[in-house]
């Protein structure tokens, strides 16, 4: 099951995903598989912040004013739809501890846990969406998820349901992307 998983594993259209989503109970075992990702130093270099639909809904507001002052308005309007349709969103900080391991491999953990968090979604029968976008980066909305100086966005998990399977992309050929050293 779990080779297969991997075999299929897809991220789901975030604007897409519906109720039900997790339980509290499944949250809590969520956050705590998504936490037992690889860490150099065992510096636990990411937070994690659970948002339900009021708390994005409000913030969303907020940001289609700050969408205003973006190059492209409109699309980075519509963008939020992807922020606001899940049941639950978990937002992924990044925080590198300062003078500890290279922040570079600190900040793959708080990747490894954005990843983590996906399969566990999917081992529970949800659908995820593991996404940044203009408000990850800009400052002004960074603040409005909590996230401080020193802190970056490693994704918005977005979990929920799918009405149907996602649609498969494109991959890669290995042999375009592997180097065999004898």
């Amino acid at each position: 099951d779990f080779l297969q998983r991997l075999a299929m594993r897809r991220s789901a259209p975030a604007q897409a995903l519906d109720a039900p989503g997790p339980s509290p109970a499944e949250l809590d075992r969520l956050l705590t598989l998504g936490a037992r990702s690889p860490d150099h130093g065992k510096l636990f270099p990411w937070r994690f912040v659970v948002m339900g639909p009021q708390s994005r809904a409000e913030i969303a507001e907020r940001l289609a004013v700050l969408a205003e002052t973006q190059g492209r308005p409109s699309k980075e309007q519509a963008v939020l739809a992807k922020l606001t349709a899940a049941p639950i969103t978990i937002l992924v900080v990044s925080t590198p501890v300062p003078n500890a391991k290279p922040v570079w491999e600190q900040q793959l953990s708080a990747g490894a846990v954005c990843m983590n968090l996906e399969h566990a979604a999917g081992g529970l029968g949800y659908s995820a969406a593991w996404i940044t976008d203009w408000y990850s980066y800009d400052p002004q909305a960074m603040a409005l998820f909590g996230v401080q100086d020193g802190e970056t966005v490693a994704g918005f998990i977005h979990i929920g349901t799918l009405a149907e399977p996602p649609l498969e992309r494109p991959r890669p050929a290995m042999a375009a992307k592997v180097t065999r050293l004898p």
